[in-house]
């Protein structure tokens, strides 16, 4: 499947990374007992979601399907099935 695409764009990448970084932070501040390290962790965990969303808004996400595309894609679907 070299080549598809599978979501692994930038926008992708760059927000899991930090949503990583946020859950470990988390982990090792909720093994500490410390309440606010936690929640900071949690905090960096959703600025990975804003990031990556942000990064996906800016065109650095999947692009969208032309309706040419849309439409063999269809086209080649119905000749499958029939």
């Amino acid at each position: 499947m070299a080549g598809s695409a599978h979501g692994h764009t930038p926008a992708a990448w760059t927000g899991v990374i930090i949503s990583f970084i946020g859950f470990c932070i988390a982990g090792v501040f909720m093994v500490a007992a410390n309440v606010p390290g936690f929640w900071a962790g949690m905090g960096v965990i959703v600025l990975g979601g804003i990031v990556g969303g942000g990064m996906k808004a800016a065109g650095l996400g999947m692009p969208k399907d032309s309706a040419a595309v849309v439409a063999a894609r269809e086209a080649a679907t119905a000749q499958a099935r029939s």
